[in-house]
């Protein structure tokens, strides 16, 4: 097996101090003063050879990995999957590298994926987390550690965090089906208790308590096998023949929900109106085109990156608690606007329909 290139063996070839070579290598050839000509005839040397710096070595003298922990839900999820393009793009870009991992909602492996973030020394951490690790985020949060919460919050954790207004777009979302003079709206949730599903729930309930109707909720057990969460929504919709409209929580609720009621011969927007909270290309596809609660996702990764960037490299005395919250838009497509909607009171007419 070929012998690994080290440092002395460079400088050794040179004819110069390992001193001079690690200066030239980490950009201060300039700032100790080392000749232009000594410099390029070392940097020349490095790019014949194909020698490779060992990063573990080089994060113990500098302190830093340049690597960033991602914790989301779940990879494969659009979402998720978009953002985390996003922000490796952005990351990239300032010099560091991501590695994602996938927690599935689960609290006792978000632990371990920690620890072994920990373990690799990662500088920064972006997280879109379970409930139950509350204490080993707030002690993260006590070490220093740079961190950046997103998509979802902590009961009880104060640190940086980036969240979408669910509510005010669930708001809007029933109130547009509201205006057409539906009375009766279901929500398709997630039964998970954490905080991105609960203001959209909220938001959904308000809407209907400002008209005096009463909520219809289906909460869905996370992580159950694709005919298991098919079957308890067809029991859902068989249950209540009478429901006008279904906004889901999120976009995968209704892509199972959209076929389930494609099963039970249920007509989109004729039979039942649908909304979805997160937008797909998928849903710009269907047949009708799906209305939704679309996310900023470019806002989003922007506003996440940018701020554990200034917890990575700027001055520590001025780091403050930043906590933002963006606002969603509502996108309206054909699924949920109704062929003849009934008059209101008010006298007011159609909605705009994105086609």
């Amino acid at each position: 097996m070929k012998k690994k290139l080290l440092i002395h063996d460079i400088a050794s070839h040179l004819g110069v101090s390992i001193a001079t070579v690690s200066l030239v290598l980490n950009g201060k050839a300039k700032e100790k003063r080392i000749s232009e000509a000594l410099a390029d005839k070392v940097l020349a040397y490095v790019r014949e050879v194909g020698y490779k710096p060992n990063q573990l070595a080089k994060s113990l003298r500098t302190g830093k990995t340049h690597v960033i922990g991602l914790v989301v839900e779940d990879i494969a999820n659009p979402f998720f999957a978009t953002v985390a393009g996003l922000l490796e793009k952005k990351a990239l870009a300032h010099g560091y590298r991501i590695l994602y991992c996938s927690t599935h909602n689960d609290a006792a492996k978000t632990r371990d994926i920690l620890a072994m973030f920990q373990e690799r020394h990662v500088d920064g951490y972006l997280l879109a987390l379970p409930n139950g690790v509350e204490p080993e985020i707030s002690a993260l949060v006590r070490s220093g550690k740079p961190l950046v919460l997103f998509d979802r919050v902590l009961p009880g954790v104060l640190t940086n965090a980036v969240v979408v207004d669910g509510a005010t777009g669930m708001y809007e979302a029933t109130q547009h089906l509201l205006a057409q003079g539906i009375k009766s709206v279901a929500l398709i949730t997630i039964r998970d208790g954490q905080t991105q599903m609960l203001v959209r729930q909220q938001g959904y309930q308000q809407a209907l308590q400002a008209h005096g109707l009463p909520a219809l909720i289906e909460e869905i057990v996370y992580q159950q096998e694709p005919v298991q969460l098919m079957a308890q929504m067809r029991a859902f919709f068989e249950a209540h023949p009478g429901c006008e409209a279904v906004l889901f929580a999120t976009n995968y609720l209704a892509m199972y929900g959209l076929e389930v009621l494609q099963q039970l011969g249920r007509r989109v927007p004729q039979d039942i109106a649908i909304v979805t909270f997160d937008d797909n290309d998928l849903f710009r596809l269907y047949s009708p085109p799906i209305t939704v609660v679309a996310q900023p996702l470019e806002a989003l990764a922007e506003e996440v990156i940018s701020l554990l960037l200034i917890a990575l490299e700027g001055p520590k005395e001025s780091s403050r608690l930043t906590q933002l919250q963006l606002t969603p838009q509502l996108v309206v497509r054909q699924s949920s606007v109704l062929p003849h909607p009934r008059p209101l009171p008010s006298g007011r007419g159609e909605p705009f329909v994105e086609f």
